[in-house]
């Protein structure tokens, strides 16, 4: 038996995001006509999650939130009906859950929130100085590690926050993640507010599940890793906890400078210790507040959050790559035919409940109306819970065996059935120089790039290496958390610019630690793709049977000695000998290092 599809939940805002959209509606009136300036817009704009796009003028990307990553197949469809009929054809999948749309008139955004909010979805706060979209893990509630199902509670922290009066104007944006076991498929020890569900066994022998809360991780340009708030916290203060973790840094976060505004800063500032203390001081007088959330939400009542379980013998049996990076997996695949590499790649089995999941692979998270549609359907007729991962792919969970075939066939129709999730070719971009205003370089560009290098060296289906890359330093990509990741800068070379990009090696998150990728090296862009190919032949040549790249960086002797090996591709040819070399990819001219100002940061 599969699990019971989770649906999305009833999020009660039509009154709300109706206001909302009639208000911004009147905003861009006023803004166009010239009756309000550019600064007030801006904030306006980004709280209701329309970004400014590298075009300029009145092109726009929504951002449309997906708490937990959960997606039924009325909002699939919807993304289909407005990518096609206001964008140019396709979504984008992003890092954090959500489902972008790019090159929308900026007239026709109330229209878009009009179709997302008809079917319970919404913009609110998926951008600027807010709460941001709550992640889970993309198999909460299907794993077989897990202590809780963190789905309900990633919901229930959804509805907690979004139109909050304390997240309307924070001094940066707040991020929060659910990971329900340490493996921390969620991520969470690199977020303002990471929740990790555990056990502890009480005095008398039982044992009572809840949670550990981290607190001001971050990514961006000078990444800093979640520090434990306290041991244990309990299921009924876990939303006041976080709340107050909130009020701390809307009291304490540095209004003054943006690029010192996060969390992370905060630590810098107070310091840990006293950090903590004034978060659990702020929890302990949180009752006597009108905001207090209550104990267990009634969200969580009503869905439940009892784990998937494992098998009676506590062994758990996972088969594909969907766990984490610390899984033992396969050097390579064996060659099989199409639907045995599919489902050894993409297809996650516990003993629990008979759970099984399989992931539709989406190359750079990009996904077609034809493949919304398709994904829509698929999920009608398997009755499949479905949601988006945190590498920017779509999981089908809730199967049957009897259903793998037929999905495997389905998704092999629209192109989704590569072995590609978790393997070498699963390579994680942001948008980059495309439509980014910050980007330096074409991020996506490479990562095809990157790609086709890794399909001609018979590289691309190598297991247990991810490859991240940013156009910038702001790793919007997660450049610094991968296996190889790359960030974009500009480089100077015969007294030309030229797109390069700085090398990190050995990134990871998981078992409620991070470690940061080292440097290794810099590389022109054009370099770059061979570069990941001679990092991972050396790893698939070189590791021991199941052994994590992290763990073969370190024996063969650091980011350092990896690095060596690849001196030789650190050279610009000259214009004339090279000119490739000196125009970014999917560009025609001259490589400029345009950067415009960051909307997040203004």
């Amino acid at each position: 038996m599969g699990v019971t599809p989770v649906i999305a939940a009833p999020r009660d805002l039509d009154a709300e995001q109706q206001r909302d959209i009639e208000r911004f509606e009147r905003a861009i009136a006023q803004y166009l006509s010239g009756e309000i300036g550019e600064d007030v817009f801006r904030v306006l704009r980004l709280n209701n999650g329309i970004y400014g796009q590298r075009q300029g003028g009145t092109n726009q990307m929504v951002r449309i939130k997906l708490p937990a990553g959960t997606i039924t197949p009325e909002q699939l469809d919807v993304m289909a009906q407005i990518s096609e009929e206001f964008s140019r054809g396709w979504g984008h999948i992003t890092t954090r859950q959500n489902v972008q749309v790019h090159y929308v008139e900026l007239t026709r955004v109330p229209e878009v929130m009009r179709r997302i909010a008809a079917v319970g979805l919404t913009s609110r706060e998926a951008c600027g100085d807010t709460v941001r979209n709550v992640m889970a893990c993309h198999l909460a509630g299907a794993c077989p590690h897990e202590q809780l199902d963190v789905t309900p509670w990633a919901e229930a922290a959804f509805e907690h926050f979004v139109r909050n009066p304390l997240g309307q104007r924070l001094p940066r944006k707040f991020k929060i993640n659910f990971s329900g076991c340490s493996t921390d498929c969620g991520q969470a020890m690199f977020n303002d507010a990471g929740v990790i569900a555990v056990t502890r066994t009480l005095p008398d022998g039982s044992t009572e599940a809840g949670f550990r809360v981290y607190l001001a991780g971050g990514l961006g340009a000078n990444p800093h890793p979640a520090l434990a708030l306290e041991e244990f916290t309990t299921r009924e203060e876990l939303l006041p906890t976080i709340e107050a973790i909130l009020r701390v840094f809307e009291q304490t976060g540095n209004r003054d400078n943006k690029l010192r505004a996060r969390l992370k800063w905060v630590v810098d500032q107070l310091g840990i210790d006293e950090l903590r203390r004034r978060v659990l001081k702020v929890r302990h007088t949180l009752p006597a507040s009108s905001s207090w959330p209550g104990g267990i939400p009634e969200y969580v009542q009503k869905m439940g959050d009892a784990p998937a379980g494992v098998a009676s013998s506590g062994e758990v049996t996972v088969v594909g790559q969907g766990i984490d990076q610390f899984s033992v997996v396969p050097v390579s695949l064996t060659p099989r035919d199409a639907y045995g590499r599919w489902v050894a790649t993409s297809v996650i089995r516990g003993t629990a409940n008979g759970t099984v999941s399989a992931v539709a692979y989406a190359a750079l998270g990009d996904v077609t109306a034809a493949q919304f549609r398709a994904l829509a359907s698929i999920q009608r007729e398997l009755g499949a819970d479905v949601r988006l991962s945190n590498r920017q792919n779509v999981v089908y969970r809730g199967l049957t065996e009897a259903q793998l075939p037929v999905l495997f066939e389905r998704l092999e129709a629209i192109g989704m059935a590569r072995p590609g999730a978790e393997l070498a070719r699963d390579v994680v971009a942001c948008p980059g120089a495309d439509t980014c205003n910050i980007a330096v370089t074409q991020s996506r560009g490479l990562a095809a790039a990157i790609g086709e290098e890794l399909e001609a060296e018979g590289l691309a289906e190598v297991g247990g290496v991810r490859i991240n890359i940013s156009g910038c330093t702001n790793s919007c990509g997660q450049h610094h958390i991968s296996d190889i990741g790359f960030f974009g800068a500009e480089r100077r070379a015969h007294g030309q610019s030229a797109p390069g990009y700085q090398m990190l090696l050995g990134g990871y998150v998981g078992q409620e630690q991070i470690h940061f990728g080292d440097k290794a090296l810099r590389l022109p862009a054009k370099a770059a793709p061979k570069a990941a190919a001679r990092v991972i032949r050396r790893f698939h040549e070189e590791r021991t049977a199941g052994e994590a790249f992290r763990s073969w960086m370190d024996r063969v002797g650091g980011a350092t000695a990896v690095a060596a090996g690849l001196k030789d591709l650190d050279v610009f040819p000259s214009p004339a000998e090279a000119p490739e070399f000196y125009v970014d990819y999917g560009e025609t001219g001259p490589f400029v290092a345009e950067v415009g100002d960051s909307e997040c940061a203004v």
